[in-house]
């Protein structure tokens, strides 16, 4: 499988909100299931299926938010701002009602294929397998 092929895979399995590994298994609680915010935006621990790990150590999901989620939210707030504004010219107002006010309720809309994307492209560029099960260490000059 050529490079190209393989980011496809895995940004097409983040799309889906899809283990990167195995592409089967969920990232997220379901939508229908989610009773908190935390099961809104919090990932599940692991793939059963495969045991790939989704979240390798504290604070591994700060680029996902304050990189590819805040990114999108504002540079596509401020593209569409700039434009409106080129087109028609609206008071300030209108602005911040129409364009700036929903931009919070946005992030939060895609802050799980935000999250899902920053996996695909971790597990591309640095994959982890599941780590094999430990076998006890044995001693050569073990007596019995």
């Amino acid at each position: 499988m050529t490079d190209f092929q393989r980011a496809k895979l895995y940004f097409s399995r983040a799309m889906r909100l899809k283990c990167p590994e195995c592409g089967v298994s969920p990232l997220f609680v379901p939508l229908k299931k989610t009773r908190s915010v935390d099961d809104l935006l919090m990932t599940l621990d692991g793939c059963p299926r495969c045991g790939y790990a989704y979240t390798r150590e504290n604070g591994y999901w700060l680029i996902a938010t304050w990189v590819i989620n805040y990114g999108i939210v504002g540079g596509l707030g401020l593209l569409l701002a700039i434009w409106v504004n080129w087109m028609w010219a609206p008071p300030l107002w209108k602005i911040w009602v129409f364009i700036v006010a929903p931009l919070p309720v946005f992030s939060l809309a895609i802050a799980r294929h935000c999250k899902a994307i920053f996996l695909a492209i971790d597990h591309y560029c640095d994959p982890h397998k599941p780590l094999p099960p430990a076998t006890p260490p044995t001693s050569p000059h073990h007596s019995t």
